[in-house]
């Protein structure tokens, strides 16, 4: 028994899953029952699939994330500042900043609906242009357009008016 036991041991150990699959079908009983009776007679090999694995999130991008916060707080007062050309109420702390350029090919239809959000939400938008505000939009990093630059978050890029309405609506 034991010497079986070592055979399915070394078969499972040094041929791997991927030649168990090769074998006849005559065979495949035979080699289960060989592990069934190797976790039996050693079920400390099983110790190992008992134990709860620590379920943790990977910051994938936490240094990234801690650095544009740290940017957008230092940068707020040059970007949410409720006297800086855009739309929406005047007199209002904007709630986002938003980023276009000349030459853009979704910049009119996003500023469109990010106007009509503006209008249904009762939202300030502070709006800027790449060209003028260069030095800006390079410290932010951002190298698209358009661009939206909330207190908490940068996208690049055209956004969906339904995600944008997501991110400002509490």
């Amino acid at each position: 028994m034991l010497r079986r036991s070592l055979w399915a041991a070394l078969v499972i150990g040094a041929a791997g899953p991927a030649w168990a699959q090769d074998l006849p079908d005559q065979s495949r009983p035979l080699l289960g029952a060989a592990i069934r009776d190797v976790l039996i007679e050693t079920p400390s090999l099983l110790a190992p699939l008992r134990e709860p694995i620590p379920l943790t999130a990977a910051d994938l991008y936490g240094d990234e994330s801690a650095r544009d916060l740290n940017l957008l707080k230092r940068f707020a007062p040059r970007l949410f500042a409720p006297d800086l050309p855009g739309f929406g109420p005047k007199g209002a702390t904007a709630a986002l900043a938003f980023f276009t350029q000349v030459d853009c090919a979704d910049c009119a239809s996003a500023e469109a609906e990010l106007r009509a959000l503006s209008d249904r939400l009762g939202l300030r938008i502070n709006t800027f242009d790449m060209a003028n505000d260069t030095a800006l939009a390079t410290e932010l990093g951002l190298d698209m357009a358009p661009s939206y630059v909330l207190p908490d978050m940068l996208l690049r890029g055209a956004m969906p008016a339904i995600v944008l309405e997501k991110y400002l609506t509490p």
